[in-house]
C-alpha cells in the first residue's frame, strides 16, 4: 500500500502547538510503519511570523523557527502551498484567536480541512455556523474540534454519534472546566479558603492568565453551547444563563493589579456556600443543557458527596449524557479535562481521523 503525505499547516506553536509538532515527530516513524501516512510541518507560524519548510520541520525546529521565520498573511501560505504542489492539506488552529477564523472558509475554499483547539468558531453567530459548514459541504472539506470539549475526552464525538444514530439526547450536565474543577475539588476537601485555592491553581498553570476569564463562567458556556449545537439547537452565546462566579464588586471591570489585591474578597461568600449547604455535599460549577426546555446554564450547584460529580479529584471533567433509551443512568465521561499532552493528542486524532478519510478517498478514485 502506498504511503499517503498529509500537510499540516499549524497555526499556533504555544503550549498545545508545540507539543503537537513533539508529538507527531516522536511518532511519525509509528505513522509510517502501521498506518501508511506521513504527516509533515510544511508551514509553522505564530501570531505574527511563519516559517516554511516544503519537506517539513524536524526536531531542531525551535531554533530554525527563531532564526528563519518571517511575517506572512494568508494569501502567502496559500500560495505556497499551490506552487509547491502540496496536497492533502489540514489547517490546525491551535490559537485562541478570533482573528484566524476570518480564514477558515478561504482556507476550505483553497482545499483544507481545518482541526481547531479553538473553540470560537463554533460559537460565533449561529450565521456564521451555517455558513461554515455549507462550504465545508460544497468544496468535500472536513472540520473536526474534539478538543473544544473535555480536551482529549471523546465528549463531541460521542453526543455527535449519539444524535445521527437517532438517539433522543434529553439532558446534558457536567464539570466542564478543570481548573474550575480543580478548585472546587480542593476547597470542598480542605480548611484553605477559596483565594489561597485560586492562588495556587494560577500558579500551576490551571487556570487562564487572568483567572477571571475561568471565573466569569465564559468558557464553561462556550462549551456547553457547542454541545448544544451538535444535536440541532440553534442558539447563541447570549442565550446561556452564566452564574458567574466573580462579585459585583470584584469583576472584570476590575484593572489587573485591583483584582490581584482583592481576592480576599472571595473567601466570605464561598464559605458561606460552603457552610450553609447540606451536610455530606460539596460545590461543584457545571454547565447544563435541558434539551427538552432548550434552556442552558452555567452554575454553581450543591450535590452529595457520594454523586458522581461529588466524587471527581484534581482537575478531572464530567459529563453526564441522558437519553430516551438510556433513561434515568447517564453516559458518563470522565476523565482529565486540561492539558497540553491530552488536548495535543486530541488534535492528533482528529488530524489522523481526517488523513484515513483521504486515504479512503483516494481508494475509491484510484
Amino acid at each position: 500500500m502506498s504511503t499517503l503525505r498529509i500537510n499540516v499547516i499549524l497555526f499556533g506553536i504555544g503550549n498545545v502547538g508545540s507539543t503537537l509538532i513533539n508529538q507527531v515527530l516522536e511518532s511519525q516513524q509509528f505513522f509510517l510503519e502501521k498506518r501508511n501516512i506521513d504527516l509533515r510541518f510544511p508551514i509553522i507560524t505564530n501570531s505574527t511570523v511563519a516559517f516554511f519548510e516544503k519537506d517539513g520541520v524536524k526536531n531542531q525546529w525551535e531554533s530554525n523557527f527563531q532564526s528563519t521565520a518571517f511575517p506572512y498573511s494568508i494569501e502567502d501560505i496559500v500560495n505556497y502551498v499551490q506552487t509547491n504542489n502540496l496536497e492533502n492539506l489540514i489547517a490546525v488552529d491551535a490559537t485562541a484567536s478570533e482573528e484566524l477564523i476570518k480564514f477558515y472558509i478561504p482556507l476550505i475554499q483553497n482545499g483544507f480541512s481545518i482541526v481547531a483547539a479553538n473553540k470560537k468558531a463554533n460559537t460565533l453567530h449561529f450565521d456564521f455556523y451555517k455558513e461554515l459548514r455549507r462550504n465545508l459541504q460544497k468544496f468535500d472539506q472536513s472540520f473536526l474540534y474534539e478538543t473544544n470539549v473535555g480536551a482529549g475526552l471523546p465528549v463531541v464525538q460521542t453526543i455527535n454519534e449519539l444524535h445521527l444514530s437517532g438517539e433522543k439526547i434529553t439532558k446534558i450536565r457536567g464539570v466542564f472546566s478543570g481548573s474550575l474543577s480543580y478548585i472546587f475539588n480542593r476547597f470542598g476537601n480542605e480548611n484553605n479558603t477559596f483565594s489561597s485555592i485560586l492562588k495556587d491553581a494560577e500558579k500551576s498553570g490551571y487556570t487562564e492568565p487572568d483567572s477571571r476569564e475561568d471565573l466569569s463562567g465564559n468558557d464553561v458556556a462556550r462549551k456547553l453551547l457547542i454541545l448544544a449545537r451538535e444535536i440541532g439547537i440553534q442558539k447563541e452565546f447570549s442565550d446561556v444563563q452564566i452564574s458567574s462566579l466573580l462579585l459585583p464588586d470584584l469583576n472584570e471591570e476590575n484593572t489587573k493589579s485591583e483584582y490581584a489585591s482583592s481576592k480576599q474578597l472571595l473567601d466570605k461568600p464561598y464559605d458561606i456556600a460552603k457552610i450553609t449547604q447540606a451536610e455530606m455535599h460539596v460545590l461543584r460549577y457545571v454547565g447544563e443543557l435541558d434539551v427538552i426546555n432548550q434552556k442552558l446554564e452555567v452554575k454553581l450547584i450543591s450535590t452529595p458527596k457520594n454523586s458522581a460529580l461529588g466524587q471527581l479529584k484534581g482537575a478531572d471533567n464530567l459529563i453526564e449524557i441522558y437519553t430516551q433509551s438510556f433513561g434515568e443512568i447517564p453516559i458518563v465521561i470522565q476523565g482529565a479535562g486540561a492539558g497540553k499532552q491530552v488536548t495535543a493528542r486530541g488534535v492528533l486524532n482528529d488530524i489522523l481521523k481526517i488523513a484515513e478519510k483521504i486515504k479512503l478517498k483516494e481508494s475509491v478514485f484510484n
